[in-house]
C-alpha cells in the first residue's frame, strides 16, 4: 500500500482543484514556525486542531434557537456547526475547490458564540459597551489566536492564514465581518464566501424544521410563504397535520433547493466574469457565491416569517429575558468580586483587562454552566 505523502495530497490539489480554488501549499503560512505533518495538507491540519478544541466540545450545550434542555432533538451551535460544514463541504467539492479549507472554516466560525444564542451576544456587547463590545465573529478568532492554550511554544492554534481569514470574513445578514488584518479591501476567496453561504442557508432552514417540531410554528401560519408554498407542491402534500416524515421531506427539499440554486448562479457568475484566479475572485464588488436575486426576495420572505414568529415567539424571549439576567448578574459580580472567580481566571486578569478576562470567561461557558454558576452565586441553600 502506497502512502498518500503531503507533496502527493498537494499534488492532487493542483491536478483536481479549479485554477480559483485555494491550494494548501499555496497558503501564506502560519504566524509561528510550526512542523508540517508528512500525511495531512495545512488545512487539514487546522482542522483538526480545530475539532480537537475545548471550545468546540462546548459548543454541544450552546444554544442555537432553543435552550438544550428543551428538548435532546433541537439544534444546539455543536450540530448547526456540522451540518453547515456538512453543507458547505457539498458546495466546495461541486464547484471544484478546497474541501478541507471550507471545512475548516465552518468548524471554527461558531466557536466564540457564548451562552443562550443571540440573546447571549447582545447582552455581552451591551456590557462591555465601555470595554470594545462583544462580537461573536472577533470572539471566535480570540479563541484560536489566544485563548486556546494547547502548545507550548506559541498560543492560540497557529492556524494558516487562510483559516483566520475565513474567520474574520466569516458574514451573514446578521453578522458583519472586521478583517482589517486580513486584507480589508479584498472580499473572502471562494471558500470563505461558500461557508458565509452555507451558514445563512443552514440556520434558515433548520431553523424552520425546529419551529415546526416545537408547534411554535404551524403549517397553517407558513400558508402564503411562496418557499413553503412550492415546497409543499414539490411533494404534493396539501396540508393537515404534519407528521415526522413530510415535515423531514420539507425541510430536505428546502435544502436541495436551495443549494441547487447557488450552484446553478455561483456558476453563472464564474462563467460570466471569466474568472481564472482567486484574486479575481476576490476583486469583484460583489460575493460570487450567492443565491439568485428569486431565491434571495424568497428567503428574505421567509426570514421576515421566521423573526417575527419564531425568534420573537414569547417561549424564546421568556429565555432571552432569563439568559440577559443571568449572564448581566454574573458579570457584574464578577467584576464588583473578582475574588469569587476560579483562581487560573483571577491570574489572566493581572496582564490583562479584568471586563475582557470575565468577558472572555462567560462567553465560553455553556448554557448549562452558566445556570448552575448563577445558582451557585446566588442560591444560598446551594455549596458554592
Amino acid at each position: 500500500m502506497t502512502i498518500n505523502s503531503l507533496k502527493i495530497l498537494e499534488k492532487n490539489e493542483e491536478n483536481h482543484l479549479a485554477t480559483y480554488g485555494m491550494k494548501s501549499k499555496d497558503s501564506k503560512g502560519r504566524f509561528y514556525p510550526d512542523s508540517e505533518p508528512g500525511y495531512r495538507t495545512r488545512f487539514q491540519r487546522d482542522r483538526d486542531r480545530i475539532i480537537h478544541t475545548s471550545a468546540f466540545r462546548r459548543l454541544e450545550y450552546k444554544t442555537q434557537v432553543f435552550i438544550n434542555y428543551e428538548g435532546d432533538h433541537y439544534r444546539t451551535r455543536l450540530t448547526h456547526t456540522l451540518e453547515v460544514t456538512q453543507i458547505g463541504r457539498t458546495f466546495a467539492r461541486a464547484l471544484g475547490v478546497n474541501e478541507d479549507l471550507v471545512e475548516a472554516i465552518c468548524l471554527a466560525h461558531d466557536l466564540g458564540h457564548p451562552p443562550f444564542g443571540h440573546s447571549g451576544e447582545a447582552s455581552l456587547n451591551r456590557l462591555m459597551t465601555d470595554a470594545g463590545g462583544f462580537d461573536h465573529n472577533k470572539q471566535s478568532y480570540r479563541v484560536v489566536t489566544k485563548l486556546e492554550n494547547r502548545y507550548p511554544n506559541f498560543p492560540g492554534l497557529n492556524l494558516s492564514w487562510e483559516v483566520l481569514e475565513g474567520i474574520v470574513k466569516h458574514e451573514s445578514e446578521y453578522d458583519v465581518s472586521d478583517a482589517r488584518d486580513f486584507n480589508p479591501e479584498l472580499r473572502g476567496n471562494i471558500e470563505t464566501q461558500i461557508a458565509n453561504v452555507a451558514d445563512e442557508l443552514a440556520y434558515t432552514a433548520h431553523d424552520l424544521d425546529d419551529g415546526l417540531r416545537s408547534k411554535m410554528i404551524s403549517p397553517f401560519m407558513l400558508s402564503g410563504i411562496e418557499l413553503w408554498e412550492i415546497l409543499c407542491a414539490n411533494i404534493k402534500w396539501n396540508g393537515g397535520e404534519l407528521d415526522d416524515i413530510h415535515r423531514h421531506t420539507l425541510i430536505r427539499q428546502l435544502i436541495g433547493m436551495e443549494i441547487d440554486d447557488v450552484l446553478t448562479t455561483t456558476d453563472s457568475n464564474i462563467t460570466k466574469n471569466s474568472i481564472r484566479t482567486m484574486e479575481e475572485v476576490q476583486k469583484l464588488p460583489y460575493n460570487i457565491v450567492s443565491f439568485s436575486e428569486e431565491m434571495h426576495r424568497r428567503n428574505r420572505v421567509l426570514k421576515d416569517f421566521l423573526f417575527k414568529n419564531l425568534y420573537r415567539h414569547y417561549r424564546v424571549q421568556r429565555m432571552s429575558f432569563k439568559a440577559d439576567r443571568i449572564l448581566q448578574e454574573l458579570f457584574l459580580t464578577y467584576v464588583k468580586e473578582p475574588h469569587i472567580l476560579p483562581f487560573h481566571i483571577q491570574e489572566k486578569m493581572e496582564n490583562g483587562s479584568p471586563e475582557r478576562v470575565i468577558c472572555d470567561y462567560i462567553a465560553g461557558m455553556t448554557d448549562r454552566f452558566a445556570i448552575e454558576e448563577y445558582q451557585r452565586l446566588f442560591d444560598p441553600t446551594l455549596l458554592p
